[in-house]
């Protein structure tokens, strides 16, 4: 595993190790990703190995531009419109898989469905241009474990790997949004909102003209039940460092380290001193690693306002409280 500054020499060789059937982590605007081609069935399992992940969780498929995705699924006019607004950008849409597409059917976890986006982030985009294939990746983490927003995050995570992560991280500096991107199901009758991210809710109901529905955040569908998911992101416990969460926090419990918002008196660490939830976000998953450590055994979080990018932060945190399974 080799940690290498983004150069075009770098992302040119990130380009052929993919379609040699390598793991590769690139930074993207939201997280960073461990990517492998789409279209291998081989390289996508390397990918549930070296995370660990359950094979009911599907994964995202990552494209140049939208000019990529008629061949992969079926494109309603909803999302050719989204898609012409907003990428390259940290949204994701599940779509009917076209029949035929370049995919394994391991990318979808056997499902009907797909998930693609086009992430915004330069290294990102001269790598699919470059690898010129489709790219499956999730985030370049263990499953289930906070997500990485620097190439050194996704180095600890996988530095006793035993030779199943990456083979190269292209090293692209901090991610600029850093929480996951926005994933909104196409695939039926009207739009459904999987996960909150990068692109807040009400963008997405003002561009489509149109109320977007919440989806449950577990059973059918939800990736804990027995079938697939139809969208990576929806396990009950996700996003979890090792200690455990506690949220809306006003009264800090011995041992704990509080994560603030906004000034919060008394904080170890602030998500945004000045209470902006862009900055919050970008600050979200690092601090939680920062704070996973002696002489803390438990991080209480401040309240976060729920509006914008605030949801997205809340669905991360409450993910991250969630009772989990042992790592």
């Amino acid at each position: 595993m080799t940690v290498i500054p983004a150069t075009p020499a770098a992302i040119a060789d990130g380009a052929a190790a993919l379609r040699a059937g390598a793991l590769v982590a690139f930074p993207t605007e939201t997280v960073y990703g461990l990517g492998a081609d789409a279209r291998s069935d081989a390289a996508v399992a390397a990918i549930y190995t070296a995370k660990g992940r359950p094979a009911t969780n599907p994964l995202i498929v990552h494209v140049a531009d939208a000019a990529a995705l008629p061949e992969l699924a079926v494109v309603p006019e909803a999302a050719a419109r989204l898609a012409a607004v907003l990428w390259p950008g940290p949204l994701t849409l599940v779509l009917r898989r076209r029949p035929g597409a370049p995919l394994c059917a391991r990318v979808s976890a056997d499902g009907p469905t797909v998930a693609v986006r086009s992430p915004a982030h330069p290294v990102a985009q001269a790598l699919l241009t470059a690898a010129g294939l489709p790219v499956a990746a999730p985030s370049a983490n263990r499953s289930g474990a906070v997500s990485p927003t620097t190439a050194d995050h996704v180095a600890a995570e996988f530095a006793a790997d035993g030779g199943s992560g990456p083979t190269l991280i292209l090293d692209g500096g901090p991610c600029p949004v850093g929480v996951e991107s926005t994933v909104l199901d196409l695939s039926g009758g009207r739009p459904r909102l999987l996960r909150p991210g990068g692109v807040p809710r009400e963008t997405l109901e003002a561009l489509l003209k149109a109320p977007v529905e919440a989806a449950a955040r577990e059973g059918a569908g939800s990736g804990d039940a027995a079938g697939p998911a139809r969208s990576p992101g929806l396990l009950s416990s996700h996003y979890a460092p090792r200690r455990p969460v506690r949220l809306n926090v006003t009264q800090v419990r011995p041992g704990e380290a509080l994560l603030g918002f906004g000034g919060t008196s008394g904080a170890v660490l602030d998500l945004s001193p000045g209470g902006d939830l862009d900055e919050a976000a970008r600050n979200l998953f690092a601090m939680l690693r920062a704070l996973d450590r002696p002489p803390y055994d438990g991080i209480a979080v401040a309240p976060i306002p729920g509006h914008g990018l605030g949801a997205a932060l809340n669905d991360r945190l409450t993910r991250a409280a969630a009772p989990r399974p042992a790592r």
